[in-house]
């Protein structure tokens, strides 16, 4: 079964790929035909491109070995890359585009020939949509069947993922636009339209950016784990036998493939220090069996009478 790192870095260098063809077609569409929605689409699949290698290195990086310095290990690496990645798209891309409109509005230049436009508009909307198709393949085998789609792109703990994925559906939804602008523009023999798509793929690339601005901002503060996975995990301790009680479960993404886990339990009383100890082997076997991605768990005993006493004590499993 192809891991999930292996999937990830296929969604990333299909996009690095579609990105950088594309853009090196849209510049010479753009330099022929002299449009401005044309020159803001290479623009955009150029910081695209360049946006793919910061999460390429952001994976990389997050895959590091834990050390003294980072004894949780580098997984947030990958969030923190992810939102410079959303930072340039709303700062460059969309920047540049809007300026780009603005200016083309202010000093109209004639659109002359528009079909290299409309030939590598094809193109690039076909390469998106491959890598779109990707991305999206990669998000749907993530999501669990009782959840919509907007519930799994909105609890993603994936930013390499859905990041490539709301950068391709702006790419497409900025294809659509680039191509209204030069018809129009081109048919009317109005500039305004050509200006006014480029100032529209600048306010698709923003809004874009403000949404993974936002979710990579909760990523990197510590965002707790999908909400079913916790009531799961309270539902394994709550049931084993020697439990008697236990408070909500304390989980942290520290990367997509790595959460720590928090367990506060009371252990039912008259137990000896070897049940104790069974008994926490058996948790934390059950729990890292139903969820691999739960690398450390940290248990509290509370405190409780029996054969061997035992108060507050914390379990570091890794």
């Amino acid at each position: 079964m192809r891991s999930q790192l292996s999937g990830r870095l296929l969604v990333i260098y299909g996009a690095i790929a579609a990105n950088f063809f594309i853009a090196v077609a849209k510049f010479i569409a753009a330099y022929f035909s002299g449009s401005s929605a044309m020159l803001s689409e290479g623009i955009h699949s150029m910081v695209d491109t360049g946006n793919e290698l910061l999460l390429l290195l952001g994976v990389k990086r997050s895959n590091k070995p834990a050390d003294e310095q980072h004894p949780f290990g580098y997984g947030k690496e990958l969030y923190f890359w992810s939102l410079i990645v959303a930072i340039a798209l709303f700062g460059i891309g969309s920047g540049m585009s809007i300026y780009e409109g603005i200016t083309h509005l202010l000093h109209p230049t004639e659109i002359t020939d528009p079909t290299w436009s409309y030939i590598v508009l094809g193109i690039a909307f076909v390469a998106e949509g491959i890598s779109w198709i990707i991305a999206l393949k990669e998000l749907l085998a993530s999501k669990n069947r009782d959840r919509s789609f907007w519930q799994a792109l909105r609890i993603s703990k994936d930013p390499s993922v859905f990041t490539v994925f709301c950068e391709d559906s702006a790419a497409l939804a900025g294809v659509v636009v680039a191509f209204l602008g030069v018809y129009l523009g081109h048919t009317l023999n109005n500039h305004y339209f050509d200006g006014s798509a480029s100032i529209v793929i600048g306010l698709i690339l923003a809004a874009v950016a403000l949404f993974l601005i936002y979710e990579g901002k909760h990523l990197l503060v510590g965002e707790s784990a999908d909400p079913q996975i916790v009531r799961h995990i309270h539902e394994i301790a709550n049931t084993d036998p020697a439990v008697a009680d236990l408070r909500r479960p304390l989980t942290m993404h520290f990367g997509p493939d790595q959460v720590l886990l928090n367990l506060d339990i009371k252990f039912r009383p008259n137990l000896s220090v070897a049940e104790l100890e069974n008994a926490v082997d058996r948790l934390e076997m059950k729990i890292r069996q139903a969820y691999p991605e739960i690398k450390r768990i940290y248990l509290e005993a509370q405190s409780f009478k029996g054969r061997g006493d035992l108060s507050d004590s914390t379990r570091n499993a890794q």
